[in-house]
């Protein structure tokens, strides 16, 4: 534990990051920050977090700075829009010395000047970057990963087993994570492919609206089970073009992290397109979600992508259509069955 030191801090007081706190308390002590006053003294004063009890060794700040100064490791932990911003502040902070390792799903859009309708815009790779790529342009660390798999929250801050993925280029970044984590709760693997890790984390929450809608309109596990495969499919198109192995997706952090978050209902995602399902204007269940769904952000990248690609993605097509562009759920559904799919498997 020498290499990381006594203290570990996550940065971002959400459910994930609540629960990544509550796991690194069994091996470390616990820095947590929070940029909210009202957050930060409610967790001091009840000492829970989302309805779960917090480790007493999870301390609490609001000075970012102090999160830097004490912690080798870090783990920032929050939503996507808010990355860039966040890394803008903890910065100027930050030492070659120190690992960052991520916990956010999503991308981050930068330079791309939409004169036009979203319709005729072309977003380039070089407009988006993943939380890593974000974190090395904003600051001078070095040694970064990400946290990909399984992980949802409410199923870890109910103490339930779980496992993850650290994807990184160095070892020792891989190292440092599992000797953070590991424990009878959470198993720790490894992955040097870190874009397809961070790929196969945002692209799955696109799928997971997708099985949503097909939840909330009554259908069962079969239209279920063709769409995540499909699904699959579209995720290794997309890391093949943006330069990740198709290995990538086959693993924890791919079809593990694929199957949880577009089955449960603990998902956001999930959720998130359950209710477009039933019925609910995108808007309002946005409105009354405590959390953001990362996939309708990521969704409008995607599809931007894919064009600059030139890739065929129905199903990223078809549920982009549903949530902006308001098509009907069943003229969707009855579109995918009939597309010209060649064969089955086509990636390998």
């Amino acid at each position: 534990m020498s290499d990381i030191g006594k203290t570990v801090g996550v940065i971002g007081a959400g459910s994930f990051g609540t629960a990544i706190s509550n796991l690194l308390a069994h091996n470390v002590d616990v820095l947590l920050y929070t940029r909210r006053a009202d957050v930060l003294e409610t967790i001091r004063q009840t000492h829970r977090n989302f309805g779960v009890e917090i480790s007493p060794r999870v301390q609490l700040t609001n000075d970012i700075q102090e999160v830097a100064e004490n912690c080798t490791l870090l783990f920032p932990i929050v939503p996507a829009a808010n990355f860039r911003r966040l890394m803008q502040k903890l910065g100027p902070h930050l030492r070659p010395y120190h690992i960052l390792i991520h916990g956010t799903k999503g991308f981050d859009v930068q330079g791309f000047e939409n004169g036009k309708s979203e319709e005729n815009a072309v977003l380039r790779r070089e407009h988006v970057s993943t939380m890593s790529e974000v974190i090395l342009q904003e600051s001078v660390v070095v040694r970064v990963g990400c946290l990909s798999g399984p992980n949802l929250a409410t199923e870890i801050m109910e103490g339930q087993p779980t496992a993850t993925v650290i994807g990184s280029k160095f070892n020792e970044v891989i190292r440092a994570g599992q000797a953070a984590l590991d424990s009878k709760h959470f198993h720790v693997f490894g992955s040097y492919d870190i874009l397809g890790a961070e790929l196969a984390g945002a692209l799955k929450n696109i799928v997971a609206i997708g099985s949503g809608i097909l939840r909330g309109k009554g259908l069962g596990k079969n239209m279920q089970a063709m769409l995540i495969t499909r699904g699959l499919t579209e995720m290794i198109y997309y890391g093949k073009a943006m330069g990740a192995t198709p290995s990538a997706f086959f693993g924890t952090a791919g079809i593990g992290d694929l199957v949880a978050t577009a089955t449960s209902k603990h998902s956001r995602n999930f959720t998130f397109g359950y209710r477009l399902g039933k019925g609910e204007d995108h808007e309002t269940i946005l409105a009354s979600m405590p959390e953001v769904p990362e996939g309708v952000g990521t969704l409008r990248i995607a599809r931007q992508l894919a064009n600059y690609y030139k890739l065929r993605v129905p199903i990223t097509q078809m549920i982009y259509n549903i949530v902006f562009k308001k098509m009907d759920v069943d003229k969707a559904i009855d579109f995918l069955m009939t597309y010209p799919y060649d064969i089955d498997v086509d990636f390998i």
